[in-house]
């Protein structure tokens, strides 16, 4: 069996306003929301004054790099995959490339330990969220 175009005669375009490419990017940030991402931005990442405007709103900032890494962004311009189509629809606070790369420009080393300080606590409360070893408190886990 053949196709019937050339690789270089096909193209295909993501332009409907209704479409959700990235739909399963909705439970997940609500389940990051519940694990308490966003209370844990708002309570440590404080950028400096002279980071200035780029520093403002850091959570609408940070979850929107967690969105668009999980849809598969590996650079700061592809994070852009996540103000396609209808994504805007269903999340607000989505920041352009752009001004999440101006962001980052602002951290310091003192702001890499205010994000890692994040990930702690949002991976507790992930655990709290999720049964990660079910039986886990009846049962001794081990090995050599």
């Amino acid at each position: 069996m053949r196709a019937s175009h050339t690789a270089a005669g096909v193209s295909a375009r993501f332009d409907e306003p209704n479409l959700v490419s990235c739909a399963g990017l909705v439970p997940v940030l609500r389940l990051a929301e519940r694990a308490g991402l966003h209370e844990a931005v708002d309570q440590r990442i404080r950028l400096s004054e002279e980071a200035g405007s780029a520093g403002a709103n850091p959570t609408a900032k940070i979850v929107s790099m967690v969105a668009g890494m999980v849809a598969g962004a590996d650079s700061i311009d592809d994070v852009g995959v996540i103000r396609h189509a209808a994504l805007p629809k269903l999340f607000t606070g989505i920041r352009a490339p752009s001004t999440l790369g101006t962001f980052l420009r602002g951290f310091t080393w003192g702001n890499v330990r205010q994000l890692d300080a994040v990930a702690s606590q949002v991976l507790t409360g992930l655990a709290g969220q999720a049964l990660l070893l079910p039986g886990g408190d009846q049962l001794a886990f081990g090995g050599y």
